[in-house]
């Protein structure tokens, strides 16, 4: 008896070739129903309506056309199983053997902020998961296939002879992934629309990439997400293969240099030309400027050293004067909202150097929740990335800051979010000149970052993520001529912190806001 195979499918890529090859070079009968049977009937593949194998017409305008006895008895029964296939002798049903069914778009459909509730809810599929599922249960006797990249795969090992227990397996697991997937997107979507908080972590995303090793050689690394949103979507234009650590870095310099807008939109209306160097994700430069050529050239001298084998994130276009300033000197990625094309006949002279350009709309799309593993479970928190308020910002001191320090307070706020606690920073006319991270104590990051600034600091801004203990780096502040400090604020030694400002004749702005970042 011929082999069957069942077709029903939203996305109808390749499916044509397919099924022409099924039913001419392989004997297959064809089963199918809507629009993919109107698909196969106009490419004159000979095919059998659902409402006529089932004898039960489609009801309900389309909301119940497989879920039938005839459809998942074929697809269900055991082929070794004397008492499954007595009851399809008796009730006239054929057996099934290969269903490929993927879903209707309920993904696309909702990526449209303006979806109505009705639209949405109408684009669940029931019958399809209902098929998928009982073909991948059944795997050892029905292949299933979910997506037009499996098809010629398929049909390449179908030449060869049976489908072997592994491969069925195999399409099996990536059946139950598929139809995993479509229950999480639904699932979030609803929580998300109605605002009802999930009981249940929901969360999807396909492989990316493999990638050669984690943080360290001896650790196993794979990427996953969306190919529309985020990294995913960024296009690299040259260099070698991204790293864990590329990644890592690279998702700090974005968060850092976003604070100032990035490309033609941003979250931030006061929109400046930044550049931005990290190393080991924390930020060793950053800079704003009228022009993005100085506002580079500021990011590197600020650090020049830790500069070395960096990351460089702008949120403007790489130009000619930038790419020639980018190629004095090592660094392993660069990011960019867009590249000039007389920037890239020069960046090209260092072709090991990865450039990915990443649109700004491909942020934007991107969900931005901070998501981190633990032994045995997972956290998942908001992106400390909202828009700087300074509306609430109380003076603890008698003197004022001036009209430049209050600017250099501001960018120093929204850069020491971006560096790992305990984190100071030291900053002047929209350019960071020390930095200290990750210490134990906060003293010990003051003097890591005074010291990098060294006589810079004098008239200088300091920046602290976390309110002050003691009054101990006011004081070491003020030995390096500190003029004004923003800070959280909220310590039960605030009072000995301002006193020893109004002492030292220096102004204390405090934000009511922590940043600490692990």
């Amino acid at each position: 008896m011929a082999p069957i195979a069942l077709l029903s499918v939203s996305d109808k890529q390749g499916l044509l070739p397919f099924a022409e090859a099924l039913t001419k070079n392989h004997d297959f009968k064809l089963i199918s129903s809507g629009g993919t049977a109107k698909l196969l009937e106009s490419g004159n593949i000979p095919v059998t309506r659902v409402a006529d194998y089932t004898g039960a017409p489609e009801i309900l305008g389309g909301r119940v056309k497989t879920l039938h006895p005839r459809v998942h008895g074929g697809i269900l029964a055991k082929r070794e199983n004397s008492d499954h296939i007595n009851d399809l002798e008796r009730e006239g049903i054929h057996q099934i053997d290969l269903v490929v069914v993927n879903l209707y778009p309920f993904i696309k459909t909702v990526a449209d902020k303006n979806v109505r509730w009705d639209n949405a809810i109408e684009n669940i599929d029931i019958g399809g998961p209902a098929m998928i599922r009982a073909a991948a249960k059944n795997h050892a006797d029905v292949v299933i296939l979910t997506r037009p990249d499996q098809y010629n795969f398929f049909l390449g090992n179908l030449k060869e002879g049976p489908i072997n227990k592994g491969m069925r397996r195999q399409f099996a697991l990536e059946a139950f992934e598929h139809t995993a997937a479509y229950d999480i997107a639904i699932s979030k979507w609803i929580a998300e629309s109605t605002r009802i908080e999930s009981s249940i972590w929901l969360n999807s995303q396909p492989i990316k990439q493999k990638l050669r090793y984690g943080e360290n050689p001896h650790q196993a690394a794979t990427w996953y997400g969306s190919n529309t949103q985020g990294w995913g979507a960024a296009k690299q234009i040259q260099g070698k293969e991204l790293s864990t650590n590329n990644l890592l870095d690279l998702e700090a310099a974005l968060s850092t240099v976003n604070e100032f807008g990035y490309g033609e939109v941003g979250p931030n209306p006061r929109k400046q030309n930044a550049a931005v160097v990290i190393k080991h994700t924390n930020p060793c430069g950053v800079a704003v400027n009228n022009s993005s050529a100085d506002a580079l050239n500021n990011a590197l001298s600020a650090d020049p050293i830790s500069a070395f084998g960096g990351i460089v994130a702008l949120n403007s276009s790489v130009n000619l004067e930038i790419a020639q300033t980018l190629t004095s000197l090592f660094l392993e990625c660069i990011v960019a909202p867009n590249f000039d094309e007389d920037a890239l006949a020069i960046l090209a002279k260092k072709p090991k150097l990865r450039l990915l350009e990443l649109s700004p709309n491909s942020i934007n799309e991107a969900r931005r929740s901070n998501t981190r593993s633990i032994l045995g479970g997972i956290l998942v928190q908001d992106q400390d990335d909202h828009m700087i308020d300074s509306k609430n910002w109380i003076l603890a001191t008698k003197r004022l800051p001036t009209e430049e320090e209050k600017k250099d307070l501001t960018f120093a706020w929204s850069v020491v979010r971006h560096i790992r606690s305990n984190a100071i920073l030291v900053a002047y006319s929209g350019q960071t000149l020390g930095i200290g991270a990750g210490q134990m104590n906060r003293i010990g990051s003051a003097k890591l970052a005074l010291n990098a600034a060294g006589k810079k600091a004098k008239g200088a801004v300091l920046a602290s993520d976390g309110f002050f203990p003691f009054n101990d780096t006011v004081r070491i502040a003020g030995e390096y001529g500190i003029k004004a400090i923003i800070q959280p604020g909220g310590s039960i030694k605030d009072e000995d912190s301002v006193n020893a400002c109004n002492e030292l004749g220096i102004s204390m702005i405090m934000t009511g806001t922590r940043h600490f970042l692990h």
